[in-house]
């Protein structure tokens, strides 16, 4: 299969300024009546351009800087293949490694051999990895577009409470540059991706969860 390089954020320093002033962006939308309806209307329309564009790519690999809750920062290498499947390798001397295999979501320390693992179904990443982001739905709950940037903010409050995923994507090239999860408590964990590469094999070995282990920790 033909790879494809794309040219999504070189620069890994990119501040979490970027992603507080979506969010606070997003925010600014909640006015009442009929005008903001209508915008929010279009908005949605044009994102779903993007999201199409974005569920189009079934697989991805690069690099990618994560933020913490607590401004920690990790980096590492990355691997999606749609449907629901990713991997995080976390570069030393973080031992962690994120796991989804199109069923269940295991976050490993691979030095202390502890797993924690999840419904992917109950996880806002099963979002970002689904077959087709669908933006006419409930799920949608913000659309800002500005020159530089879309934002979208997705949530299902039946199945993962106050838990968001916001993703951001260049509006000219409809590359994905980062998402942003936020949990429960209002704590963000963002991801930065640079270097991708789309449309490679990605072998089952990849999202290969050692079930066996996590089952002998009781999980």
């Amino acid at each position: 299969m033909t790879e494809t390089k794309t040219t999504q954020g070189n620069n890994p320093a990119m501040s979490r300024r970027v992603f507080v002033g979506g969010l606070a962006a997003l925010a600014g939308m909640g006015g009442a009546g009929l005008d903001i309806t209508k915008a929010f209307a279009q908005a949605t329309g044009s994102a779903q351009k993007i999201a199409d564009h974005f569920s189009s790519v079934k697989t991805m690999a690069g690099e990618f800087v994560q933020f913490g809750p607590r401004g920690e920062q990790t980096g590492g290498k990355f691997y999606i293949r749609r449907p629901g499947r990713i991997r995080f390798n976390y570069e030393a001397p973080s031992p962690m490694r994120v796991i989804a295999d199109g069923k269940s979501v295991v976050i490993g320390n691979m030095k202390l051999k502890t797993w924690d693992i999840y419904p992917l179904s109950k996880t806002p990443l099963n979002l970002l990895l689904s077959e087709r982001i669908d933006l006419t739905g409930k799920m949608v709950r913000g659309v800002k577009e500005e020159s530089d940037l879309i934002t979208i903010v997705l949530g299902d409050r039946s199945i993962f409470g106050d838990s968001t995923i916001t993703m951001m994507f260049d509006p000219k090239t409809y590359d994905l540059r980062q998402w942003t999860i936020t949990d429960a408590q209002k704590k963000d964990t963002s991801v930065m991706i640079f270097n991708v590469q789309t449309g490679m094999a990605l072998d089952d070995k990849v999202f290969k969860i050692p079930y066996d282990e996590v089952r002998n920790k009781g999980r």
